[in-house]
């Protein structure tokens, strides 16, 4: 299983709206070629960090990928693809940006240090380490 983080901006796609779905939804908007390769490699059952960005630059859930990477049903354009992902479960305590930024042993994590990137990869020991900091276990 591989890890990821979503990036999303929570006056658009919250962690609520998530919830609140009840089912599986396209990550979709995707315009960057990079997070477009990083949801190419991701597989059914594989976990990822539901991150708020813009003003609140946390860490708020986990969620599921339930489909593998399909064309992007918000453009016509064949080049966009995205995933489907379902809510696991809320943070116990979110993690900030700052937080994050702040353990030593998070300094190569891609969030600190291209925070721009919207898909993310995240390694086994970030996973650990950002869920025991959430009070989180999966």
């Amino acid at each position: 299983m591989a890890y990821w983080l979503f990036k999303t901006e929570p006056g658009t796609w919250g962690w609520d709206d998530q919830i609140n779905k009840g089912a599986p939804e396209e990550w979709d908007g995707v315009r960057n070629y990079g997070a477009r390769l990083h949801m190419r490699q991701m597989k059914v059952g594989d976990l990822g960090f539901f991150y708020h960005s813009v003003n609140e630059k946390r860490i708020v859930g986990i969620v599921r990928v339930a489909a593998e990477a399909h064309p992007d049903s918000t453009t016509d354009d064949p080049r966009w693809e995205c995933v489907d992902v379902e809510a696991v479960k809320p943070f116990e305590r979110p993690v900030t940006l700052d937080e994050i930024k702040a353990n030593p042993k998070l300094k190569d994590m891609v969030l600190v240090n291209n925070s721009r990137l919207s898909v993310q990869p995240v390694t086994d020991e970030e996973w650990k380490i950002i869920c025991e900091m959430g009070g989180t276990k999966v």
